[in-house]
């Protein structure tokens, strides 16, 4: 039996290296793959709860189609669209709505995290800042994923809960109701921690990112900037206690992670390993990069692929919704 698989990726800011290994490679290589079908939504409207320039939100959307279609994702067995394209989304969000309990929402981690943030900086009003695009976040992701009776759900261990409310949710619902949604089942990858510039993890909060896709120029840039220690060029040098070499084996065969960790034995310059990494992750991505750089030039592209994806997601959604108002009584 086929199963429904689905991915939601929020458009801010530039893709980088952390964003490609650990979600974006994994899951072409899985879809493509597969028989089952594949829902891919790019997640603008959560966007909304920080981002608040419509140009920069316009931007990240089309850099995250184009980055998705670049590395090799068929838009022909995976279904890519804007969640702000299916209005059924947005009626359900509001049904479900209806039967969240609003301590569902006060659980929330986003939200715990900024009063908990709110409260370390010493601030009267523990809610200072949050909307209620934040605080509803938890039921617009229900509403995501119940939307297309998604039955297994890719998540991080930090988005576990996600999964969680929204299976509690779609019980209480068909508790009411009799069965309409299929509980989701997260397909759980432990996060791989893809080292950024400064050892954390890749992240944008850190600024510590290497963008995809950038020019020759500001890649070796980027790249020179990894973080090493002071030994000098002839001292022998640990590979499994490297930076740069923690990210060259994301590109590079077994035989060529072994010549290089013979050479790290042996005394290597740090300027010498960081324009190995930089060669090979720039030819890992010059074809990759040509193809995005024609779609970002071509946005009337990305934009029929899209319409084609969100006329394609409507017409699984749509069935559905009609039968839930049918059950609610809002259809006559």
């Amino acid at each position: 039996m086929a199963e429904i698989v689905l991915t939601g990726i929020k458009p801010t800011g530039e893709v980088h290296l952390g964003n490609y290994l650990g979600a974006i490679r994994p899951a072409i290589d899985t879809t493509s793959q597969s028989a089952d079908t594949s829902l891919l939504f790019i997640a603008d409207y959560h966007s909304l709860t920080s981002m608040h320039k419509g140009e920069d939100l316009r931007h990240s959307i089309y850099n995250v189609a184009a980055t998705w279609i670049a590395c090799g994702l068929d838009t022909s067995k995976s279904i890519l669209y804007k969640q702000s394209d299916i209005p059924e989304i947005f009626e359900l969000q509001w049904i479900l709505s209806c039967f969240t309990p609003k301590g569902f929402m006060n659980r929330a981690h986003a939200y715990k995290a900024k009063l908990d943030a709110n409260q370390a900086d010493g601030k009267k009003d523990l809610d200072h800042g949050v909307n209620m695009g934040l605080y509803n976040y938890p039921v617009l992701m229900s509403a995501d994923i119940l939307m297309f009776n998604s039955t297994k759900v890719p998540v991080g261990e930090d988005q576990i809960q996600h999964l969680e409310f929204a299976r509690d949710i779609a019980q209480k619902f068909n508790n009411n109701y009799g069965d309409t949604f299929t509980l989701p089942e997260p397909i759980t990858k432990k996060d791989s921690l893809i080292p950024g510039l400064d050892g954390r993890k890749m992240s944008k909060s850190y600024n510590n990112g290497i963008p995809l896709f950038l020019d020759s120029k500001k890649l070796r840039k980027k790249v020179m900037k990894i973080k090493t220690d002071s030994s000098p060029p002839e001292s022998p040098k640990d590979p499994d206690d490297s930076l740069i070499f923690d990210l060259y084996k994301y590109f590079s065969t077994d035989e060529e992670q072994n010549q290089l960790a013979e050479t790290y034995r042996a005394g290597i310059a740090w300027g010498e390993a960081k324009q190995i990494l930089f060669e090979k992750i720039e030819n890992y991505f010059t074809e990759k990069k040509e193809v995005y750089d024609d779609l970002m030039a071509d946005t009337g592209r990305l934009d029929q692929i899209l319409d084609d994806g969100a006329q394609r997601a409507r017409e699984i959604a749509r069935p559905l919704l009609n039968e839930i108002r049918k059950k609610t009584g809002v259809s006559l």
